[in-house]
């Protein structure tokens, strides 16, 4: 099983939704940074269940505890461990699926793969894990504010509303004013509604978040097979329900002309682009600009609906959901998309500097 992600700065995640707990190792990170806990502390109740009414009703305090890796307040190079405990588990709501498989879930697959599997909450395939991720990324962002880069996420499509400004024109400081974290209030509350209907119906929908890394560096990505957008596609795809990743103008560049797509450059106090077509990575490499991409969620495959299925000897059966469920994902992936974001430019940062005499 595969639990590893990154080169230099790296992280391996552990735990399952049901067990004692989650969490994760970061290898890779350099001694002397001063870590803000109360920051990781904030980043984890971003990601947290039960922070509203369109989110699970699972009730995590997600206190957590650095059992490694930190003395006195700053990293000392060593691997950093986190725990965070499972505070509120509910295990007998899935003793309905311990033969039963759930459909558009792992249930079947991770069965066939490994023989056996964990069907409290999914077990190693639920979005619990995702915690230790987020405080990962909480470190990471704090080692990328020593080189300037900032990451902020927002929901720009929750089922079939969506938000059509570009992220220029949109005050994303907003984003956490509302509960949807979309930066429009008006569209936020379009959301909000919309997820709140699906949620009174039993079903669930799916959503978009678009991710925006600026001040970024000329020059992280790795050709040829470690581009910064392929490095950037694997993390986002490794998150549950991801199902779609695009950067720049994405699909819709297709229909475009060279003439039109190409983003020229303009001279000044540094070298830049009249437009960002690109979304900041061209060759694989950062070119400066905002790297700006959409990561797509499906829907949630619980649903509070029967749903034909088939058992583990294959007789034909029903489910439905039960326990405490997202109607929809994406608010609470906003946190996790940022995190694993900035997982990946930590690693690409300590990457670059190892790629010339003078860098």
């Amino acid at each position: 099983m595969s639990n590893t992600l990154g080169s230099l700065f790296k992280i391996t995640s552990f735990g399952e939704s049901h067990g004692p707990a989650v969490g994760v190792v970061v290898d890779g990170c350099p001694a002397g940074l001063e870590l803000d806990t109360e920051f990781i502390q904030s980043e984890l109740l971003r990601r947290r269940p039960g922070q509203s009414k369109i989110t699970t009703a699972r009730n995590e305090t997600e206190a957590f505890e650095i059992i490694s890796g930190v003395f006195k307040g700053k990293t000392t190079g060593a691997p950093i461990t986190i725990i965070i405990p499972n505070s509120d588990t509910r295990s007998k709501d899935y003793s309905h699926i311990a033969e039963v498989y759930r459909p558009s879930h792992a249930d079947y697959t991770y069965e066939e793969k490994y023989g056996y599997r964990d069907y409290r909450g999914g077990g190693r395939s639920s979005a619990r894990i995702t915690a230790g991720w987020v405080a990962a990324g909480a470190i990471a962002k704090q080692f990328l504010s020593r080189f300037g880069v900032t990451i902020q996420a927002y929901v720009s499509q929750a089922g079939l509303v969506a938000l059509d400004k570009p992220y220029a024109e949109l005050d994303l400081s907003q984003t956490e004013n509302n509960i949807v974290r979309c930066p429009d209030e008006e569209i936020a509350n379009k959301m909000i509604e919309h997820i709140s209907q699906i949620k009174k119906e039993g079903d669930t929908i799916g959503g978009v978040i678009t991710a925006v890394a600026s001040h970024m560096p000329v020059g992280l990505g790795e050709p040829v097979f470690s581009k910064l957008h392929a490095a950037l596609g694997h993390a986002m795809l490794s998150i549950n329900a991801v199902k779609g990743v695009e950067f720049g103008s994405g699909f819709d560049g297709a229909k475009m002309k060279g003439s039109e797509h190409n983003d020229a450059f303009v001279s000044g106090e540094k070298i830049h682009t009249k437009t960002n077509y690109s979304g900041g990575i061209q060759g694989g490499i950062s070119n400066g600009e905002d790297v700006v991409f959409r990561v797509a969620f499906k829907p949630v495959a619980t649903i509070m609906k029967e749903q034909e299925s088939v058992d583990s000897s294959g007789n034909e059966t029903t489910v439905k959901g039960k326990g405490r469920h997202d109607p929809c994902v994406v608010p609470r992936a906003v946190p996790i998309v940022e995190a694993m974001t900035a997982i990946v430019l930590a690693d690409f940062v300590l990457r670059s500097r190892t790629t010339k005499l003078d860098a």
